[in-house]
């Protein structure tokens, strides 16, 4: 790595999940002077060894935290910022001009807006020649009366964009879902009936059945720069979520499935980071679009892992230094989250019955004995734990027993 970039600062807010706490290992890893913002000292990025300044602001996405921002920019000079979430991205993409001379690291407005909504991406993807689930949009309960009769079930109901509808449900008391499963038409008529409150309605899109395959790039100045893929090997909920286990994927597979990807993420005007999130049947070698999420994804850990480097990439286009000769990344690791995994355990052996999708095999025994072998293979890695980094690790911990006890 070059001096400016081992003398180079980057802010990382949002430090409290393993995604940030991977950003700023792998930003101070390579000699990045790495300044950890988060809204309480239980955050465990706060607690590593690669964070070089610690600050404690909130509430979040507040003018408290702003100007702590532009402190830091005032005080140390020009620098980075790098943030986690879809709500931090949206708020720093308004407030832009307030952040001093601190550069974010997000992507164009539009684009982002693109992405947030699920409807969108789809007619896009499809465009490009990707295939999409089909996808309903109905604006009126009587359009749902009309798809419950008419849609090929089993379907997914699922929000376009989370982030616009959350308050609205909220003030409903109404519980955001991310998914939920539906098999007939009287079960969507019945799940639809709670959203009459707020008078809007999620997306009813097609049951794709197989596994989560997931394909990042960091695109610049609409060229993929880096590449890198991975398949879900255990995910939470069972059914399908987010990846409690999962694995790397050697660039030689799903090529022109890559090539579909930066093609959806060019026609976007993408800059920076994305995940492209597909369903895999590998059974048919079909893949469906499910979402792009524009922002550092929950098994990030994984890339850090296999020397992706995309948190230095981000860093380094938005200081404007000279992006750095990489190495491929490594296509032979595992990474997991043992914590969520020892809840999916629970779930599997004491509650199958609330495993929504009913095409989902309970395997217990099989389940288990991967769980106890992947302790023993080298090439695991831990989305929290590293032996050189113990701290975030026993912070975790000490967090989940706080919250057991509180519960």
């Amino acid at each position: 790595m070059g001096d400016r970039l081992r003398s180079s600062l980057c802010i990382v807010l949002g430090v409290e999940s393993q995604i940030g706490l991977a950003i700023l290992r792998e930003l101070g890893s390579a000699g990045v002077r790495v300044i950890a913002i988060a809204h309480t000292n239980s955050a465990i990025g706060l607690w590593s060894n690669y964070t070089w300044k610690r600050v404690v602001v909130g509430p979040p996405r507040s003018e408290a935290v702003l100007a702590a921002i532009r402190s830091i920019g005032d005080e140390f000079g020009p620098c980075s910022l790098i943030t986690v979430s879809e709500s931090n991205l949206l708020w720093l993409s308004v407030h832009r001009e307030a952040l001093g001379c601190v550069v974010p690291a997000i992507p164009p407005a539009d684009a982002l807006a693109l992405v947030l909504n699920k409807d969108l991406t789809l007619q896009a993807a499809a465009a490009v020649g990707l295939r999409v689930p089909r996808t309903a949009a109905p604006t009126s309960f009587g359009e749902i009366e009309r798809l419950a009769d008419e849609f090929p079930f089993p379907a997914v109901l699922k929000w376009s964009d989370p982030n616009s509808i959350a308050p609205q449900l909220a003030a409903e008391g109404l519980e955001l879902l991310k998914s939920e499963y539906i098999y007939d038409g009287s079960e969507l008529l019945e799940a639809s009936k709670r959203y009459r409150a707020i008078d809007q309605w999620p997306l009813v899109q097609q049951y794709c059945p197989g596994r989560g395959l997931g394909q990042f790039f960091f695109m610049h100045s609409g060229h993929a720069l880096r590449r890198f893929q991975h398949i879900r090997i255990a995910e939470w909920p069972p059914e399908g979520g987010f990846s409690s286990v999962c694995d790397a994927v050697p660039l030689e597979s799903h090529v022109d499935l890559q090539e579909l990807s930066i093609a959806l993420l060019r026609k976007l005007g993408w800059e920076g980071v994305a995940m492209v999130e597909f369903r895999f049947d590998e059974t048919t070698g079909q893949a469906y679009l499910m979402e792009i999420n524009g922002r550092f994804w929950g098994s990030f850990p994984l890339a850090t892992h296999s020397g992706a480097k995309f948190a230095l990439l981000a860093h380094c286009a938005a200081i404007g230094a000279p992006f750095p000769s990489l190495a491929l990344p490594r296509d032979d690791l595992r990474c997991r989250m043992v914590a969520t995994e020892v809840k999916r355990l629970a779930r599997i052996f004491f509650s199958p019955s609330r495993i929504r999708d009913r095409s989902f095999k309970v395997r217990p025994l099989t389940e288990l004995a991967r769980f106890i072998a992947d302790f023993f293979r080298p090439n695991v890695r831990y989305y929290v734990w590293k032996f050189m980094d113990p701290m975030p690790f026993v912070v975790d911990l000490i967090n989940w027993m706080v919250k057991r006890r509180s519960t």
